[in-house]
């Protein structure tokens, strides 16, 4: 029985336990329709002082024309006394009499219903600031909902931002590499293409005999008579422009 009695106890637990985190998980659902209730019933509460106001509103009417037969009376008496017609004047009494036996009823009655009115008004006024407000808070809970939400959804997609943002990076290297290369290989080929223009101008050259080998046998020989040629020209030019003077013989 002892077990019995706790496993009943359990399943009530887990009820309650999975009931709460229904709750929790809908409460702003739950609260949006509380509120909604909360503003059917203020809205019944409106309705029935509207009517308590309507039917204060003819018992106040009511009394007004009571109020004229009782003067009206009134002045039939006070008449009636003056002429010595008391007979009269009781008779007129009689008929005063329940009217103004009602006239009490009713004013209370009235009475009652004004402060009834002025009850229910304040408190529709206290239901109605406390709904506004209630409202004002749930529209700044579902905001805070929202942004938390974002933020989870920020924090679970940044679980696997660090392998990501690892393999962009590669990714990224990778595609420097490449253009590297490639920016390296195009350096290359215009280099040697300008190489391969200079060795077909020269070859052409050559071919022409306008180019001369520097480091030919016959080229370093030529280089070394030149500077002698030179000198040899130099000493026939000024031997041209100064003849020997003969020495005159004198007597």
């Amino acid at each position: 029985m002892s077990i019995l009695s706790k496993l009943f106890t359990l399943l009530r637990g887990v009820a309650t336990e999975s009931g709460q985190k229904v709750v929790d998980a809908n409460a702003l659902t739950i609260l949006d329709q509380e509120i909604r209730d909360t503003s059917t019933e203020l809205n019944r509460a409106r309705e029935e002082l509207t009517k308590l106001m309507a039917q204060g509103k003819l018992a106040q009417q009511k009394m007004d024309a009571r109020a004229g037969k009782i003067a009206e009376y009134g002045r039939y008496i006070e008449g009636a006394l003056a002429k010595g017609d008391e007979a009269l004047a009781r008779e007129v009494a009689g008929r005063l009499a329940p009217l103004e036996a009602e006239q009490q009823t009713d004013q209370a009655n009235l009475a009652q219903l004004e402060r009834s009115i002025g009850t229910l008004k304040a408190t529709i006024g206290k239901a109605e600031t406390q709904l506004k407000g209630l409202r004002s808070q749930v529209d700044t809970v579902r905001a805070t909902a929202s942004v938390q939400r974002a933020q989870v959804a920020i924090a679970a997609r940044s679980v696997g931002t660090g392998s990501k943002m690892g393999s962009a990076l590669e990714s990224l290297e990778r595609i420097k590499q490449r253009q590297a290369e490639t920016a390296a290989r195009l350096e290359a080929s215009e280099e040697l293409q300008s190489q391969t223009g200079d060795a077909d101008l020269e070859r052409k050259l050559a071919d022409a005999g306008l180019l001369q080998d520097g480091s030919s046998a016959d080229t370093i020989l030529a280089r070394y008579k030149k500077p002698a040629q030179l000198d040899h020209q130099t000493v026939e030019v000024r031997q041209i422009e100064m003849p020997d003077r003969v020495p005159s013989n004198r007597s």
